[in-house]
């Protein structure tokens, strides 16, 4: 029988917008069991990142979609959602205008 992985690794691709917060890349590699654990390894990362995607309740921002294997996370166990190593995760932003 497998063990899990300790800490699983996750490559996150990030919005223009948030870029400059990790030196201009496009994308970064961080662990977490979960999606929340991923923001918070970013945050602690980059500081100020959770600001950027969740209130200060800790609930995802509304215009914040997060997207693990191209599925979007609020369909599935929202922050609580299990990631596995060597997931991708697509963060958005969605931009509203009128």
């Amino acid at each position: 029988m497998d063990s899990p992985i300790a800490n699983p690794s996750a490559r996150v691709i990030l919005p223009h917008v948030l870029r400059e917060k990790v030196g201009n890349r496009a994308s970064v590699t961080v662990s977490g069991h979960t999606v929340r654990e991923i923001i918070d390894a970013l945050d602690r990362d980059f500081p100020g990142m959770r600001f950027h995607l969740c209130y200060e309740t800790g609930e995802l921002r509304t215009y914040v979609n997060i997207f693990l294997n191209r599925e979007d996370v609020r369909y599935l166990q929202g922050l609580d959602t299990p990631v596995g190593n060597g997931a991708t995760i697509h963060i958005l932003q969605s931009v509203a205008g009128g």
